[in-house]
C-alpha cells in the first residue's frame, strides 16, 4: 500500500484552485477543480504540480480525477453537550425546550466522567471523519465551568497529535458583570481559551458588552459570541456588538455565531449591520444544520425559512463566512456526526450555494482555519499531509453520494475510519 512508503505520489487528483497556488497554467473545470499531483514525502506535502504523465521515480496512485481536501475545520461545536438525546430529548423541537432540557441534564449529569465520556466519543467521530481542529463552546456558569474546563484540558491533552481543540466560554452577558464571571474570564486565560457569550435583547445590552471587551482587552483574549439566534427581527445583537468593538479599538478576533435574524430584517438594518461588521472585522460562523432545526418552528406549521444567516451579502461585501456543526444529538439538534463535509453539503442546499459553487469550500478550511488563529486549510508544499481522499470525482459527485468510504491521511499515513459505535455511551444514557 502506498501510504506505507515515507515518499510517495497522489496523481490526478481532483483539488480546489483557491486551496492551492499554480501558475496559471492549469485549466480549471466549471466547478473550481483542477488536476494536480501532489508528492508527500516523510508526512508532508513536498510538491504539487499539474498533473502530467511522467512517469514518477517512487511509488504512486492514481485517483483518477478523485477528489483531495485538506483535513477540515469545525470552528463553532458544543462537545460537552453532545450526545444526551437519548436521556434528554426536546420533545416540541423548540428552542426554549432545548435550553430547559440541557440545563436539567447539565445538572443531573454533567460530571468528570460524564462529559469527559461524551466529549471524547465527538472527537472519535470528528477524527475519523477527517477533521483536524475544533473549537467548542463550554457551559461555563459557576462549578461546570471547573468540571468541563478541566475535562477539555485533559483531552486537549491526550488529542494534541489528532485534532488541535480550543475552548470558548459560554455563558449570558451578564453574568461577567459579577465577580464569578471576571473569575471566569481569568480561568479561560488559564486555559489558554477564548472569551465568550450569549447576547440576547435587552435594556442593558450595551453595557453587557462594554464589560465583556473590557475583560478581553486587558487579558489579551479573542471574542466569540453567540447572536440573535432567533427569528426577531429587532434581535440586532450582531449590530451592537460591532459597535462596540469599534467603540473599544478592539483588534483581537471576534467571530460572531448564528445571527439568524439578519435573514429576516429590512435590507436597510441588513445593509448597515453588514457595514459595521465588516468595519469591526468581525467573522461569522453560520450552523446551518441545527438552526434549520430551531428556527421558525411551530406546533402543526410548516416552516417558512431556513434559519441561516445572510451568507451571500457577507461574503460579498468581504466578511469573512464560516459554516459550521453546533450541536450533535443533544435537544438543540437532535441529528449530526461530527462530519464537516455533512455540514458543507447541508449549506450548500440550504444557502444555495452552488451554481457556481465558487470558493465556498474555503467556509469549511481556510476561513475558519483563519478565524481560530491556525495556519491550516491549504494544498502546499510545507505543510502537513493531512488529507481527505473522496471517492467523488466532481463537487455535484461529493454533494449527492454518501462518502463515509473516503480516505483520510495524517501526517501521510492512513488513518484508521471506523466511527465509534453509540453501545459506548450506553451506560449513561439514563432513558426518560
Amino acid at each position: 500500500m502506498v501510504f506505507d512508503k515515507e515518499s510517495y505520489w497522489l496523481i490526478n487528483a481532483h483539488v480546489p484552485s483557491c486551496l492551492i497556488d499554480l501558475d496559471g497554467s492549469i485549466q480549471e473545470t466549471r466547478e473550481g477543480l483542477c488536476l494536480v499531483d501532489l508528492k508527500i514525502a516523510l508526512g508532508k506535502i513536498e510538491q504539487v504540480i499539474a498533473a502530467d504523465t511522467s512517469d514518477r521515480n517512487i511509488p504512486s496512485l492514481d485517483l483518477k480525477q478523485q477528489i483531495v481536501l485538506p483535513c477540515l475545520i469545525d470552528m463553532h461545536t458544543h462537545l460537552d453537550k453532545g450526545h444526551i438525546w437519548e436521556r434528554s430529548p426536546n420533545v416540541d423541537g423548540t428552542f426554549d425546550m432545548a435550553l430547559s432540557r440541557a440545563i436539567a441534564d447539565s445538572e443531573k449529569y454533567w460530571q468528570p466522567e460524564d462529559v469527559y465520556r461524551r466529549m471524547e466519543f465527538g472527537l472519535k467521530c470528528s477524527y475519523a471523519h477527517g477533521t483536524q481542529a475544533i473549537r467548542t463552546h463550554i457551559d461555563s456558569r459557576g462549578k461546570q465551568a471547573d468540571i468541563s474546563l478541566e475535562v477539555f484540558q485533559s483531552l486537549r491533552s491526550a488529542w494534541q497529535d489528532k485534532i488541535a481543540l480550543q475552548a470558548v466560554s459560554l455563558v449570558s452577558l451578564d453574568y461577567y458583570q459579577t465577580p464569578e464571571g471576571i473569575a471566569l474570564a481569568d480561568k479561560i486565560v488559564e486555559v489558554g481559551g477564548v472569551l465568550g457569550g450569549v447576547g440576547w435583547q435587552n435594556p442593558d445590552l450595551e453595557s453587557q458588552l462594554d464589560t465583556i471587551f473590557d475583560l478581553a482587552k486587558e487579558r489579551n483574549l479573542d471574542l466569540d459570541f453567540h447572536a440573535d439566534e432567533n427569528g426577531d427581527p429587532d434581535s440586532i445583537c450582531l449590530q451592537k456588538i460591532a459597535e462596540a468593538a469599534i467603540r473599544h479599538n478592539f483588534t483581537n478576533q471576534i467571530t460572531c455565531g448564528h445571527c439568524c435574524s439578519l435573514a429576516v430584517q429590512s435590507l436597510e438594518v441588513v445593509n448597515e449591520t453588514i457595514a459595521l461588521v465588516k468595519q469591526a472585522n468581525i467573522g461569522v460562523v453560520s450552523l446551518p444544520m441545527c438552526n434549520l432545526y430551531l428556527q421558525d418552528r411551530q406546533t402543526d406549521k410548516t416552516p417558512y425559512w431556513r434559519g441561516v444567516t445572510r451568507v451571500h451579502e457577507l461574503q460579498q461585501q468581504g466578511v469573512p463566512v464560516a459554516f459550521a456543526s453546533d450541536n450533535c444529538r443533544d435537544p438543540f439538534f437532535g441529528f449530526g456526526d461530527h462530519d464537516v463535509l455533512e455540514v458543507f453539503e447541508q449549506a450548500v442546499r440550504i444557502a444555495h450555494l452552488d451554481t457556481p459553487y465558487a470558493d465556498w469550500i474555503e467556509s469549511i478550511t481556510t476561513t475558519p482555519a483563519s478565524l481560530i488563529g491556525l495556519d491550516l486549510g491549504k494544498l502546499a508544499p510545507g505543510k502537513s499531509a493531512d488529507l481527505i481522499i473522496f471517492p467523488a470525482r466532481y463537487l455535484s459527485e461529493l454533494l449527492s453520494r454518501s462518502q463515509h468510504n473516503r480516505i483520510v491521511i495524517r501526517k501521510g499515513k492512513k488513518i484508521d475510519t471506523q466511527l465509534p459505535d453509540y453501545s459506548e455511551l450506553d451506560d449513561l444514557i439514563v432513558k426518560s
